[in-house]
């Protein structure tokens, strides 16, 4: 089912209207969950960063050992052609995917050069500016490269991350603040997340147990060349506790506020606000 409406598939070459059936039940990705897939936004008229978040779907696919069969530059073109049908204003998610076919080595291998690939696109309207969430722990982790394939978008990381969310809706927020193996904080359940103490901005560093998003990215080189001191670093709970502001940062809406990390809470800041406007600012005067 469905996130949002107004969908168009790309699959055998073609634009299809519609949510387009395209995996069959023997399909390695069906039943072994060989899939990867990779989100761009289209907003405001803009594309920002599609040809990261393509480049980095055929990334994500190889560390699935999935034979990546579309370069850069064919997604660019598809995807372009496939927006064409929609409202310029229109806020459209952009999701290309692989998966495996058939299976090698006793079935459970990928078999190379067998790969699924399509592009769904989506209506999902952008959140409000200050539309904010609330944050809790959770007793589920971060997996760790050497038991999971965190240096991919997988699908198959996806049902850990969907514990986590459950949970922190279970004790009534709205997303989980989440540990890697040590116990420090890596991400939330389902984006990168910001702090910001007396003015200085702190992200958790890239240490293997998520994926330091393209939009992460681009928010610290925004902030830095804005002025802000953004430091990644190893950070506790404890830090969060302390903290002025916290924000999250992911593709689907960018920049999430939060306003409580379990009993502590926060108010909407300058900084968070910064970040969004900086962000947008920049997408106006990207190429892409």
């Amino acid at each position: 089912m469905a996130t949002g409406t107004n969908l168009r598939t790309y699959h055998d070459g073609q634009w299809h209207d519609g949510d387009l059936a395209v995996m069959k039940a023997a399909d390695h990705g069906s039943w072994l969950g060989t899939t990867v897939f990779d989100g761009a936004r289209m907003a405001h008229g803009l594309v920002p960063d599609l040809d990261r978040h393509l480049a980095r779907v055929n990334r994500s696919a190889e560390a699935l050992m999935i034979t990546p069969t579309v370069s850069t530059d064919e997604m660019i073109a598809i995807v372009r052609e496939g927006l064409r049908a929609y409202p310029k204003d229109a806020a459209v998610y952009i999701r290309p995917m692989y998966w495996a076919l058939e299976g090698g080595d006793l079935g459970v291998a990928p078999k190379q050069g067998a790969t699924g690939f399509c592009v769904s696109l989506e209506q999902i309207p952008l959140a409000p500016r200050d539309a904010a969430t609330t944050l809790t722990r959770t007793r589920f982790r971060r997996p760790t490269l050497d038991c999971a394939v965190t240096n991919a978008k997988a699908g198959c990381l996806y049902p850990n991350n969907a514990r986590m969310l459950m949970e922190a809706k279970a004790k009534g927020f709205g997303n989980a603040l989440v540990a890697d193996a040590m116990g420090n904080v890596a991400e939330t359940a389902t984006a990168n997340v910001f702090m910001v103490r007396d003015g200085a901005v702190f992200t958790p560093i890239a240490n293997g147990t998520f994926l330091a998003g393209i939009t992460r990215a681009r928010h610290i080189a925004n902030l830095r060349a804005d002025g802000y001191e953004v430091h990644e670093t190893v950070l506790s709970f404890a830090d969060f506790e302390q903290a002025d502001e916290v924000f999250l940062s992911g593709n689907m809406m960018k920049v999430t506020p939060v306003t409580a990390f379990d009993d502590t809470s926060y108010q909407v800041g300058p900084v968070t606000r910064k970040a969004h406007d900086l962000y947008w600012d920049w997408a106006a005067s990207s190429p892409l």
